[in-house]
Order: structure tokens, then C-alpha cells, then sequence
């Protein structure tokens, strides 16, 4: 057998061959992974930008829905003042601003205005209402100053609180708790002689106590004779304050929630505004069977002045039942905006508290609570 001086160089050609073939197969497959790792980190780069992008963009739309929403809030303010002004001294529900506004497009309002801001509104909606607050009971009442730097607990007004429990079927043990917690959680408030008109500042640190009388003391939890001990100074700010008290539970707050408020200030009860539960509880004797009769009468003509109302009381069948100007009012000064603002994607569902003054008829916003 014979061999060609030539064979050993073609297998080492083969060889060096197939070496570079591999070589080139590892460059492809370096090139490839490189690729990937890129595609991988630029589409993660891109990832990061469109959502830094899109937040950008919520937090615009979110924006201009809050400035939507303020301007609605002053447009309420304005037929609030100029109600105030036609319809001097009374506050009735057949107001204007009584009259709830459907979900309606913001270029509807916008249209006369001009072309080019109807179409920006286009995409946005608007619906709200306004509600009296003091058709309501104000806890706030449940606690009286008689006299400048001192507080006590109002009998009659927990009494008539006690009947609203009583009436929507709740415990009427409540009602000497809840007082107690607003009375320390004003203990401690900056605002605890201010009345509708005015602000006292005086200080007065005093014993007494008890249910009828006696002043508060700066001691948070310790009241002389009211079985104050342990209670949290917590000022109450709105109905859901009603959960830090011992007793209250989510339920029992969502049917209250119709009927109950907090306010700044005491107030009276408005007649022509408040609802067949709520009159019957402050006003001593009356059923609930009575309230709706008088309710059902208001309907017809509205409350002018005390007089139509302790004449409708007497009509509706209460005896002997002599009206506090403290107590019962035909007007308010408290009213709560209901407001929702839908824009593209952002939506700002808020609720308002606008005080409006009883002699200039000028508002004011007192606390402004966006719902999540």
C-alpha cells in the first residue's frame, strides 16, 4: 500500500477547516447572545421610559381633573352666594341650588365659550350635588359654652340624639359615649369656644362635670363625675370619627351616615331641609309618624320664619312644644358640595364643606375630603 506525499496535507487542511468553522460558530453565537442581552436591555430602558411616560401623564390628568373640580367648586360657591342674596334668610329645598347636576360633558358647559376649549372638554364630565349640612345632626351640639372658656354637655341635645339612635333601631347607649369623646376631643381643640360669628380665646381650667354643667379640664381623659376616664382626646372631624369611639362599628356608622354630621361650629337644626328622622328626634314628644306628616306638608309651602314652623308642629299634632331659635333655623350656613370629575383616565370624587356667611352671604371653604 502506497502513500501520497499529499494526503497529510489535505487532512490537515480538513482540520484546520473545521476548526475555523467552529470558530465562526461561537462568533455567531457570541454575536447572537450579544444581540439578545441588548434587545433585552433596551426594551427594559424603553419599558422604564413608557411607564415614567404614562405616570407623567396620570399625574397631568389628574391635575387638571383637581383644577376641573375647583373651578365647579367655585361655579357652586357663586349660585350658594347668589342664592343667599335672591332668597335672604331662608333655605329651602326647592332652591336652586338644591337641583342636582346628572354627568354631563364639560364641553356642554363650555360650548360658549369658544370651539377650541369645547373640544378640550370633550372628554371630561361633571356631576355633583349640594346638600344642607345642617339638615343633619351636628354631634358638635352634643357639647354647650354657655360662657367663655367653659364646656359641658348639652342634656337635651343628647337626649334628642339618643332618640335618633333609638329610632334607627341602634343602641341609645351611644349617645352619652359620643358626647363625652366630642367634649374631650375639644378639650384639646384650638376651636373649642367657637361659635357661628365669632371666636373666643379665653382659657378657663375649672371641676364640676356631670352630664347638666361644670367646665372641661386640660387633663385629656379625666372629666369629674362623667366616667371620662380613659377617653382619647381625638377631635372629630366627620362621621367616620365616630369609629375610634367604643361601640361604633362600620355598619352602624353607614346608617347613620344619612342623618349625622360634625361641623365646626353648633348649629341649628333647619326645618325646611332636615329629614322626618332627624325632627323627630329634636323635637321632644314628636313620633316619627308626625315628623313625616310635617315633612309631607313643607313639601307643599316651605318654612318662612319660626312661627309657619311651630304652627306646623301644632298642626301636626306636637303640643306644648316651644321653639329654640338655637335649636331650629329655616336657613343654613352649612352646605356639603358633592362632586365627581371624570377626565380620560383620572376621575377626583370630592366632597366639600362651604360655610356661607348668614349677613354677606359670602363663602368660604372650610375642609375639602377627596374620596379613594
Amino acid at each position: 500500500m502506497t502513500f501520497s506525499p499529499s494526503m497529510p496535507k489535505k487532512s490537515a487542511s480538513k482540520a484546520r477547516g473545521r476548526q475555523r468553522q467552529r470558530e465562526r460558530g461561537a462568533a455567531i453565537i457570541s454575536a447572537l447572545l450579544v444581540v439578545a442581552l441588548s434587545a433585552i436591555l433596551v426594551s427594559g430602558m424603553l419599558w422604564r421610559q413608557q411607564v415614567q411616560i404614562r405616570r407623567i401623564e396620570n399625574q397631568r390628568l389628574l391635575s387638571q381633573a383637581q383644577w376641573v373640580a375647583r373651578g365647579a367648586l367655585d361655579w357652586t360657591r357663586l349660585i350658594l352666594r347668589s342664592e343667599g342674596d335672591t332668597s335672604a334668610g331662608i333655605t329651602y329645598l326647592g332652591g336652586l341650588w338644591g337641583v342636582p347636576i346628572a354627568k354631563t360633558r364639560l364641553s356642554d358647559f363650555l360650548g360658549q365659550i369658544g370651539e377650541v376649549r369645547a373640544e378640550q372638554g370633550a372628554a371630561t364630565y361633571l356631576s355633583g350635588s349640594i346638600e344642607d349640612a345642617q339638615s343633619r345632626f351636628n354631634l358638635r351640639n352634643l357639647v354647650a359654652t354657655p360662657a367663655p372658656g367653659v364646656t359641658q354637655i348639652s342634656a337635651e341635645e343628647m337626649a334628642a340624639y339618643q332618640r335618633l339612635l333609638v329610632s334607627l333601631g341602634l343602641s341609645g347607649q351611644l349617645a352619652k359615649v359620643t358626647a363625652l369623646h366630642v367634649r374631650a376631643g375639644l378639650s384639646q381643640s384650638a376651636t373649642r369656644f367657637q361659635t357661628g360669628t365669632s371666636v373666643t380665646s379665653t382659657t378657663q381650667v375649672g371641676g364640676g362635670g356631670g352630664l347638666t354643667g361644670g367646665n372641661f379640664t386640660n387633663q385629656p381623659g379625666i372629666e369629674d363625675g362623667d366616667d371620662n376616664a380613659g377617653v382619647a382626646p381625638l377631635l372629630m372631624t366627620g362621621v367616620d370619627s365616630l369609629l375610634d369611639i367604643p361601640g361604633y362599628t362600620p355598619e352602624i356608622v353607614a346608617r347613620l351616615r344619612p342623618f349625622v354630621t360634625v361641623l365646626p361650629t353648633t348649629t341649628a337644626i333647619n326645618m325646611n331641609t332636615a329629614s322626618a328622622e332627624v325632627i323627630a328626634a329634636v323635637v321632644p314628644g314628636m313620633t316619627v309618624s308626625q315628623a313625616q306628616a310635617l315633612v309631607a306638608r313643607r313639601q307643599t309651602v316651605f318654612f318662612r320664619n319660626i312661627g309657619d314652623v311651630q304652627l306646623a308642629l301644632t298642626a301636626a299634632g306636637v303640643q306644648s312644644v316651644s321653639i329654640d331659635p338655637n335649636q331650629f333655623d329655616v336657613n343654613s350656613s352649612y352646605f356639603l358640595v358633592h362632586g365627581s370629575v371624570q377626565h380620560e383616565r383620572a376621575e377626583v370624587d370630592r366632597t366639600t364643606l362651604v360655610y356661607r356667611d348668614p349677613l354677606t352671604h359670602t363663602t368660604r371653604v372650610v375642609r375639602v375630603q377627596d374620596q379613594l
